[in-house]
């Protein structure tokens, strides 16, 4: 009996070893092109734009999906360069909606038009590759089942794929903080901004990565949440070094978006939605790990 037992241990032993590991992937994503947030003195949205696109190419990265809101064109036609730029160093592009509207102030039929009216220029400039690719602006599913019903349903009626998002630190928020201080001169902000970018980043690493253990016992194949904005670039190779030190490798969105985990469908109203992970928690009952930001510290940054 004994023997046996040591042999069913052995047996059991080699079983868990011949587990291939799950390496951690991400899949960088940029939001809001052609243009967001503030800029700092005499930078411009095709610069912003053209330094991301370098590390992306310096860094070796797969192909990376911005995500558009073409309605930026009427207001400023020339930053179709923006756009133009992308595609032209191989890059993607996907849907952000025309406007960035709130889905939670709209009715479901004028978010689907927000969503048509985005198409003319993505088909174009896409010439008959992905673009079907849907970003929710602010991350906002619907407040309501009746809203999230019907622009799902859309959604797969127009054979669209929801771009969601699996790691999110508010890149967006050192934006217009990083323009004031550019503005100012001001090298040791900028280096105190340089600092909890990279520390907001790392820690939101282990929130999410903690969190969907918690949910799936496993690492996911992250998609991770930026934005076309100046410190955002400036930030690029600082955060791909960071991801590689955290054991990541990189991949697509479409890639990404092929692991069985997305297929979980919280099917909640969410007033204030949230990662896709943040949703799934919601919906289970599940707390979301402490977490900070500096919102009162980048508030206030050389103001």
């Amino acid at each position: 009996m004994q023997i046996l037992k040591l042999a069913f241990g052995c047996v059991w032993l080699s079983l868990l070893c011949a587990v291939p590991s799950v390496s951690q992937q991400v899949a960088f994503t940029f939001d809001d092109l052609p243009a967001h947030g503030d800029l700092p003195p005499g930078e411009t949205r095709l610069e912003v734009a053209e330094s991301i696109l370098h590390t992306l190419h310096e860094q070796h990265m797969p192909a990376v999906y911005g995500l558009v809101n073409a309605g930026e064109l009427e207001k400023n036609p020339e930053e179709i360069a923006v756009l133009n730029a992308w595609r032209a160093a191989g890059n993607p592009l996907g849907s952000h909606t025309y406007t960035h509207p709130s889905l939670n102030e709209l009715t479901p039929q004028q978010f689907e038009a927000d969503i048509a009216k985005n198409e003319p220029v993505l088909s174009k400039l896409m010439k008959g590759q992905d673009w079907r690719w849907l970003r929710y602006p602010f991350l906002l599913e619907g407040d309501t089942l009746d809203k999230r019903h019907a622009v799902r349903a859309y959604l797969q009626q127009n054979h669209y794929q929801i771009a969601q998002v699996s790691l999110d630190f508010g890149d967006y928020l050192w934006n217009a903080p990083y323009a004031r201080c550019m503005a100012k001169k001001d090298e040791q902000a900028i280096e105190t901004l340089r600092a909890s970018y990279l520390a907001a980043a790392d820690q939101y690493i282990t929130v999410f990565r903690d969190l969907t253990h918690t949910l799936y016992g496993r690492d996911i194949s992250y998609v991770l949440l930026l934005h076309i904005g100046a410190f955002d670039a400036k930030m690029l190779p600082e955060l791909v070094d960071l991801f590689r030190r955290r054991g990541f490798t990189f991949t697509t969105l479409p890639e990404a978006m092929k692991d069985p985990v997305y297929r979980d469908d919280p099917d909640m109203a969410l007033k204030y939605g949230g990662a896709f992970q943040e949703q799934v928690a919601a919906a289970r009952h599940v707390k979301f790990p402490p977490n900070t930001k500096p919102y009162k510290e980048l508030e206030a940054a050389c103001r």
